[in-house]
């Protein structure tokens, strides 16, 4: 029997991006008091924790995942005072709070590398970093041929003390994100403090970063597909990520978290960013002496087709929990375009076609066994801001590449919370105060207000769902079992019986009939008796 702390195993955690959650200072950016100032929205949404996007000092070269002091608070969010009392709200209110932790790279400001840069090659300042000699004459071709992830070449090369070119350094992502060298002791060290330091502020558990990242291979051979990062911008070139070392890695965070546990009986969580081929190696990371959990990307990726949420939902609950932990669930997140886009037209309006089948995959998520995640807005019904001017966008892929092509401006879009314009009570400056991003003025539609007030909106069925999710004992953990379903449909059972829970899920356009001849306990649209309408998923008791 599983003890009483494993809350995580089928928790629904929000995920808060801080600097356009909600702003409490009026400078347009979101910061930690409204964060702290929201929390009795979430607590009335219904979730069990949530996740802060980085808020540590940065120069905000990507938004803080850049990352100049792990162990302080950047003044655009406020600062460890103001931090502390988040936590001690949160947990007055039962919601735990995560923290993102960046442990595959740093900021070029980070005081570690700023003195690598000053010291000469070879030295133990450079060892804590991915510094090479170049190739060709001088040394003025990079150590090898692999591209970053943003675009662009992953090496840089630096100016030494003399004035002459010299080494270069790795980055994967921008080169203000210098790579950790995790081959050097120093730098496991340094994040045991680092983790210590925030767990003793009373954290939860974190969130990781590019957790299949951390070690390169040691040779760092050139690739045979030196553009996959970037052209996926997805972790794909095996010699970068996912080496055998990283899984020390994990072993020893989760032996600190175990100790952080047996002190006061609340369990810590570790919940890896993971991006890897397959759901048998993604299931590697959370064996039992590992991370608790790692984000399962593919639900995500799938197109809206039955065969493909089939397929990944099959292979996750075979392969991950068959690990003895539990899938965790995503649909959205800062980085992917929003689900009402991704899945149709953008209708700003949230009545097309996107926003019913982002309806209907919340309650397929919400019933399958396990965790989830949930992005800010997602609840609102928020469709992807598609078109934002070239000279507000700020992601560094746009400007690294100079395409719009899989940029995230637009799932960042800080979040409308009342009235019938801009700033959209996000900030409390005045009416002319602007958010970092611009809000279009559709955002009206999806305030929180009207979204409260409105009973047929997003908000309520994901309050309803997750009301649900708590009060059946057939939902979070345990069996799933496949009913036989029509053409385009898939239905499935929940329950240790095999019976009693019923979800099912309407791909199509047309109608057909339900696997359950009664009323729906939930739907994500109008769901008559025996009837299950197209881009629709319903719940059901069935007593039979």
């Amino acid at each position: 029997m599983l003890s009483k702390y494993h809350w995580w195993r089928d928790a629904v955690i929000y995920q808060v991006y801080v600097r356009s959650f909600l702003d409490s200072t009026g400078d347009g950016i979101g910061d930690l008091a409204g964060a702290r100032a929201g929390l009795p929205y979430l607590k009335k949404l219904g979730v069990d924790g949530i996740w802060l996007s980085p808020f540590y000092l940065s120069p905000q070269h990507d938004h803080g995942y850049d990352v100049a002091d792990y162990c302080d608070v950047d003044p655009l969010f406020g600062d460890l005072a103001e931090f502390d009392l988040l936590v001690a709200a949160a947990r007055r209110l039962g919601i735990r709070v995560l923290l993102d932790i960046v442990p595959n790279h740093c900021s070029s400001e980070h005081p570690w590398f700023r003195e690598a840069l000053d010291s000469a090659p070879g030295g133990a300042a450079r060892a804590r970093f991915q510094f090479a000699d170049g190739r060709g004459p001088d040394g003025c071709e990079p150590p090898n041929n692999w591209h970053a992830m943003f675009g662009g070449p992953a090496w840089t090369r630096v100016t030494e003390a003399d004035g002459r070119p010299g080494q270069w350094y790795l980055h994967m992502f921008t080169p203000e994100q210098p790579d950790w060298n995790w081959r050097n002791p120093q730098v496991a060290a340094e994040f045991d403090r680092t983790l210590r330091f925030w767990l003793d502020r009373g954290v939860d558990g974190f969130r990781i970063d590019v957790a299949a990242g951390l070690f390169k291979h040691p040779d760092l051979p050139d690739s045979p597909d030196p553009e996959a990062d970037a052209r996926t911008r997805d972790s794909v070139n095996p010699l970068a990520w996912n080496q055998p070392e990283v899984h020390d890695v994990w072993r020893h965070w989760r032996a600190m978290c175990e100790e952080y546990t047996a002190r006061d009986g609340r369990e810590r969580l570790l919940v890896g960013e993971v991006s890897v081929p397959t759901a048998r190696e993604h299931a590697r990371y959370v064996r039992p002496d590992e991370l608790h959990q790692a984000f399962f990307f593919d639900l995500l990726s799938a197109p809206w087709d039955p065969d493909a949420f089939h397929k990944v939902i099959s292979e996750a609950m075979q392969d991950i929990a068959g690990t003895g932990s539990t899938v965790t669930w995503v649909l959205n997140n800062h980085d992917q375009v929003r689900t009402v886009t991704r899945y149709g037209e953008p209708a700003p309006g949230g009545s097309g076609l996107g926003a019913a089948r982002a309806r209907a995959a919340a309650l397929l998520m919400l019933a399958l066994p396990g965790a989830a995640y949930i992005y800010q807005g997602e609840e609102l019904g928020l469709p992807e801001v598609v078109d934002l001017p070239d000279d507000v966008l700020t992601d560094p892929i746009f400007r690294r590449t100079g395409s719009r092509a899989r940029i995230r401006d637009g799932c960042r879009v800080p979040l409308p919370w009342s009235g019938q314009a801009s700033p959209f009570g996000f900030t409390s400056g005045a009416e002319s105060a602007k958010p970092w991003l611009p809000q279009p003025e559709w955002f009206a539609e999806h305030a929180t207000d009207r979204a409260l007030a409105d009973t047929r909106s997003f908000w309520h069925l994901y309050r309803d769902g997750l009301q649900l999710r708590t009060a059946l004992p057939q939902l979070g953990e345990g069996p799933l079992r496949w009913l036989d379903a029509p053409p385009g449909v898939l239905a499935f059972v929940r329950g240790d019986d095999g019976d009693g829970f019923v979800c099912a899920v309407n791909f199509g356009t047309a109608p057909t009939p339900a696997p359950v001849s009664g009323t729906p306990l939930l739907s994500s649209g109008p769901c008559p008796a025996g009837v299950l309408p197209g881009s629709t998923a319903a719940w059901w008791i069935n007593d039979r």
